[in-house]
Parts: C-alpha cells; sequence; structure tokens
C-alpha cells in the first residue's frame, strides 16, 4: 500500500503538505481534488519519484509498477501503432533481451528471453495497442500514420494510450480527459473500471470522477484528507462542513434567494418558462453546492443582454465545411462536413450539441459564429444579435505577449464608438471580478495558466454582453469549483446557449435539449444524456462488427493462398468439412509437441540445448498460427455455404 506518514512537501518557499498523512489501500481507484496550485501534480511527482519528501516517511511498495502519462509533445516519426506499444516496458525489455542473447549466442539465455517475450504478449501486443488507439478515437486509417502527422491534442491522445499499454501496479492520470471527446471518455471510463491496479487520478470532470473512483483525497491549505466514496460524495460531506460555516452559509442563502425571485417572477410568463425553469435546476443543484461555491476563487454572472431577437438565428439547408485551399488544384471540391442543416434557434434555447469526434460539432458552431462560412444554404440572423464565442482554440488566440488590461483596453476600442475608451480603473475593477488583481493585470498572458487564460476569455465574453453563447469545451482548463461557477452563470444567463462539451454535468445542469450532428447531417436528439451514452456504445459496436466484418472479407480472400484444398472445393461441404478436421489433428498435434517442449525444458542444464530446443517451439509458435489463419478462413467458407 502507499502511505505517507506526517509529510510535509515544499515547492520553493511555499508549503504544500504540511505534516500530512494517508494511505492508499492496493486496487483502489482514488480521486485526488483541490484547488489549483494546492499540489496535486507535486503530489503525483512524490509518487513518480520526481519529488523527495522534506519531512516525514513516504512509503511505496518497490516491486511495483508504475504508470503515467508523459506530459512532454511526442516528436517522432514512428507509427501511432509502433509508439504506443512501445509504451509496454515489459515487452521492450524482453524484446531487448532477445536480441541481446542471439548476438551472444547464448542458448540458455535465448531460450529464456523467448519465453519471457512469450509471457510479455508480444503475440497480440499489435491488437492490444490499436484497440487503445481506436478506443481513443482514432480512426483505422490512422493505425500506422505518423506520430508527427497529428496535432497536439491528438499526439496527447498517444500519450495516454501509451501508459494504459504499459502493465502497471500503480497508475497515475493527471487530466486525462482535457483532449477527449465524449465518445472516447466513455469508452475511457469502461477501461479503467476493469483496470486491476491501483489509480490515482487528477480531473475536474465530476461524472467521471463519480464514475471510476471510489475513494477521494482532498488537498486543501497543506492538509490531505481521505474521504470514502467518489467525488460526488466528497462534495455532499464537504458542503455539509462548509454549511457550519456562517460566511459560506450566508452566500449561499443570498444566491437562493437570487434564484427564487426570478423564478417566482417569470416561471407564470410564457417567454420566460424555459429560463426559469432552468433556474429550477440550479436552485436544486444550489442547495448543496453554494457552499462549496462559496470557496470557490471566484464567481460571475453574465450581464442581461440589451435586446433578444427571436428568432435569434434560422439555418437554411446549409452546407458546414471547408473551402478548397488558395493553392488548392483547379476545380478541386470543398470538404462538406455536415449537410443540409435546417434549424431555428429561439430566444432562451439551451442547446447541447452532441456528436462522436470528428462527426463536425465544431465546424457546425464555427460556421454560426461566422468563422467559417457557409458552403452553401444561407444563415439568416436576427436583428441585433451578439453572438459570444468560446472557441476550443481560443486561448491560443490570445495574445501572449499582452496582459489582461491591454487585452480588455483593445476590446473596449472595438466595441465603443470612435475617440471613446474605457476608463483604465474601471477595466481594473472588471478584471478585479474575475480574480486579476493587483500585479496580475500586468502579467503577460503568455506565462499564465490555462485556467487563467480560461478566465480572461470568460471576462471578455461577458464583457461583450452577448445575446447568443456559443461555447466550444469552455471548461477544458477549468477546476471544478470554477466549473460550477460556470454552470451557475450560464443557467442565470438571459439569452441563449450553444454548448459543446465533454463535460456531462455542465451538459446536464445548462441544457434543456440536445442536437446531435452524426454521419453528415445536424437532427433533434430525443433523448437525455444517458441515452446519448448508449448511442455512443452502440456506434462504437457498429464500427468494431464493421472492422471486423472488412477483416473476414479480407481473410476470405486470402483463403485460397492459404488453404488450396478450400480453393479446389469451395463448393463441396463435405470436403471443406474433411480439411478442417485435417487441420484441427495438426494443431493438436503441433500443441502436444509444444507442451512436451515445455515440460523438457524445466529439466535441461545444457544451454546449447536450451537454445536449440527455444528455437523448435519457436517454429510450432509461428506454424501453429499459420494453420490457425487457414483454420478460420475454412470455417468462414462453411459457414456461408451452410447458410
Amino acid at each position: 500500500m502507499i502511505s505517507l506518514r506526517n509529510v510535509t512537501l515544499r515547492r520553493g518557499t511555499k508549503v504544500l503538505l504540511d505534516a500530512a498523512s494517508v494511505t492508499v489501500n492496493p486496487g483502489e481507484k482514488v480521486g485526488l481534488v483541490g484547488r489549483n496550485g494546492a499540489g496535486k501534480s507535486s503530489l503525483f511527482a512524490l509518487l513518480a519519484g520526481n519529488l523527495h519528501e522534506d519531512g516525514g516517511e513516504f512509503l511505496l511498495p518497490p516491486s511495483w509498477r508504475l504508470a503515467q502519462v508523459a506530459q512532454d509533445m511526442p516528436e517522432t516519426e514512428d507509427s501511432a501503432t509502433d509508439f504506443v506499444i512501445a509504451g509496454d516496458s515489459r515487452l521492450m525489455a524482453a524484446e531487448a533481451e532477445v536480441k541481446a542473447a542471439e548476438a551472444a549466442g547464448d542458448g540458455e539465455r535465448m531460450a529464456y528471453a523467448y519465453t519471457a517475450l512469450h509471457d510479455a504478449g508480444a503475440h497480440d501486443a499489435q491488437a492490444r495497442a490499436q484497440a487503445l488507439i481506436l478506443g481513443l478515437g482514432f480512426k483505422t486509417t490512422e493505425l500506422n500514420h505518423p506520430v508527427n502527422s497529428f496535432s497536439g491534442g491528438w499526439r496527447m491522445r498517444l500519450q495516454l494510450a501509451r501508459a494504459l499499454m504499459c502493465p502497471s501496479d500503480l497508475l497515475l492520470l493527471d487530466e486525462p480527459t482535457n483532449h477527449l471527446d465524449l465518445d472516447a471518455l466513455v469508452w475511457l471510463e469502461s477501461w479503467l473500471k476493469r483496470y486491476e491496479g491501483t489509480m490515482i487520478v487528477i480531473s475536474h470532470d465530476r461524472e467521471f470522477l463519480d464514475a471510476v473512483t471510489n475513494v477521494t483525497l482532498h488537498i486543501d491549505v497543506g492538509r490531505l484528507t481521505r474521504y470514502g466514496g467518489n467525488y460526488s460524495t466528497f462534495e455532499e460531506t464537504r458542503a455539509q462542513q462548509l454549511e457550519l460555516q456562517q460566511a459560506a452559509y450566508d452566500k449561499q442563502q443570498e444566491k437562493i434567494a437570487h434564484l427564487t425571485s426570478f423564478i417566482t417572477r417569470f416561471k407564470a410568463k410564457a417567454t420566460k418558462a424555459k429560463q426559469a425553469q432552468s433556474r429550477v435546476k440550479a436552485l436544486e443543484r444550489m442547495e448543496k453546492l453554494a457552499p462549496v461555491l462559496a470557496s470557490a476563487e471566484f464567481t460571475f454572472e453574465f450581464k442581461e443582454p440589451a435586446n433578444l431577437p427571436n428568432p435569434m438565428l434560422v439555418l437554411g439547408d446549409v452546407d458546414c465545411g471547408y473551402a478548397p485551399a488558395e493553392d488548392a488544384a483547379a476545380g478541386a471540391m470543398p470538404t462538406v462536413i455536415v449537410r443540409k442543416a435546417t434549424h431555428t434557434v429561439s430566444a432562451g434555447q439551451r442547446i447541447g450539441i452532441l456528436g462522436a469526434n470528428g462527426q463536425g460539432k465544431s465546424t457546425l458552431v464555427k460556421t454560426i459564429a461566422r468563422t467559417l462560412a457557409p458552403l452553401s444554404g444561407i444563415v439568416t440572423e436576427g436583428k441585433g444579435l451578439s453572438i459570444g464565442y468560446f472557441a476550443q482554440q481560443e486561448l491560443d488566440v490570445l495574445r501572449p505577449q499582452d496582459n489582461p488590461l491591454e487585452h480588455m483596453v483593445r476590446l473596449a476600442k472595438e466595441a465603443l464608438p470612435e475617440g471613446e475608451s474605457g476608463r483604465e480603473q474601471d477595466l481594473r475593477t472588471y478584471l478585479g471580478a474575475f480574480n486579476f488583481s493587483g500585479d496580475m493585470v500586468k502579467q503577460a498572458v503568455g506565462t499564465m495558466s490555462g485556467g487563467e487564460k480560461a478566465r480572461l476569455v470568460l471576462a471578455m465574453l461577458v464583457w461583450q454582453r452577448p445575446n447568443l453563447l456559443l461555447l466550444d469545451e469552455p471548461t477544458n482548463h477549468l477546476d471544478l469549483a470554477t466549473r460550477e461557477a460556470l454552470s451557475v452563470a450560464l443557467n442565470e444567463f438571459e439569452g441563449t446557449v450553444m454548448l459543446v462539451s465533454h463535460d456531462r454535468a455542465l451538459l446536464r445542469a445548462v441544457c434543456d435539449e440536445f442536437w446531435l450532428v452524426s454521419r453528415g447531417s445536424l437532427a433533434p436528439f430525443d433523448g437525455d444524456l444517458d441515452d446519448y451514452q448508449q448511442f455512443l456504445l452502440d456506434e462504437a459496436k457498429r464500427v468494431r462488427e464493421a472492422i471486423k466484418e472488412s477483416q473476414k472479407e479480407a481473410r476470405a480472400a486470402a483463403a485460397p493462398v492459404l488453404a488450396p484444398a478450400a480453393r479446389k472445393s469451395s463448393s463441396n461441404l463435405k470436403a471443406l468439412q474433411r480439411d478442417l478436421g485435417k487441420l484441427e489433428q495438426q494443431m493438436l498435434e503441433l500443441q502436444t509437441q509444444k507442451n512436451a517442449m515445455e515440460a523438457r525444458l524445466s529439466t535441461l542444464s545444457d544451454p546449447q540445448e536450451i537454445g536449440e530446443l527455444g528455437l523448435k517451439m519457436q517454429t510450432i509458435d509461428e506454424s501453429l498460427a499459420d494453420i490457425e489463419d487457414r483454420w478460420l478462413a475454412i470455417s468462414e467458407e462453411i459457414e456461408a455455404l451452410s447458410s
């Protein structure tokens, strides 16, 4: 087990752990939570052996194998499959030992090396690696693409697959969901539930933590506290503790009163009914979450829109996608991702946009946001439409060399009439509400954390006073408390929300309806997120079956080469069955020989004999694999003839 006894951990002059004690038992699945900067990543560094305790005692079983996601961006021309296979440290060591034994000509060493290679799973390593790659959202056509051909987010997915490929007793995952879409996230949850070792995960995704953890460790002001149960259990317990603090309780009551007032005023009005219903959901969550929000780094709210056009916009037979590049060959065709989208977006709607990876969610949002021009069709905007757009790459759009105040000054100049600009003190005060106070308003954005950049983007969105919010993965860099603050702010927002997110807690809290982007079309999704998760599982099953069918066809095409008798007698079922029986007899004889060799191997002491026997066993393994292929091809032909 993992044990910390009165451990003190410092980074520079900051004390992250102060005489902290905790135990993690073998096989436990632990969620590590706490504010940004509380010390979660530093504790991971301690567990991984990259940091050492400054006081106390830290114990980790020396025999435990560790796996974690490398944080560096991989730069290699290796294929995606080979890169992930290389994550299996046990297999890599076995392959290296085989090469060394063969180079040395040491028979005994070779025999042991071949056995270790087999035990390490060399026979199915490629299949295991590719299952991980496909599960994380890659296409079958990308399995052999060079790692360097993928974007940064996809390369980080390969780093995750590489970590999962590695046999381990302790798995450390630091924000594994940041670069995943909802379909890959559902697959990862399923994989982690089957993981047999001890796992510790840092994540800001509530539902992910609830799904994969059964213990929660909370870091707060140097203390490390263990809670039994998943994140929701921790949160409820923590909320009860905070309710005992009068300040937190008062803040909760003030927020509840605000929401209740809105519901009372607007529940009976047809034009506000949906918004009132959203506030009811927010109130239900607020009753238990407000104490947690009271301890958040900040809370905020969107300004009331100046007007609410209805409809906000209308999509009429819109094709969304990408026009040919300027240097493309003459006659090059545009790339259409979503075809004939026809929908109306009304005032007050709260729409969650769903769809598996690569189906076109972001392309649709970019078209609505005017970042991409429609390839065909018409987007009709309501008079006075004001769009606030948070793009997945919005953090990259910020100017790294500029500070938050410079960003706000530039925004104010663009929005205000010519010759006017916002007063610097007003802009400083405004930024202070988003926790940019003191010297932080003059800090270069490039030196800030992802969470701080995301807060700045939110501040810029709120200042623009939009009536339509287009949010494409807005929570990637936000901690749990800030996500809750965003959830409440969106529920209080008077305008329309269109949201793409893999954060299911945010989707459940904010959205009243869902659109599905799938197979090139856009349609309402008749169901909730649980129905959608089942849809994703069904889609994954469909893809697996399609791959299986294509492999079956490939094997059938190769059957004449693998089994000449089957080719000559393809119309004769009895002849095929005789061939099948012969192959089964051959497999039985070879397996019997292999068993006898394995028994003999344990009694030999002469290195030369051991080496020769090891080579013979390798030859038998190859023969068995070939016969099994032929057996499978004939079996499928028999099945086809029988049907």
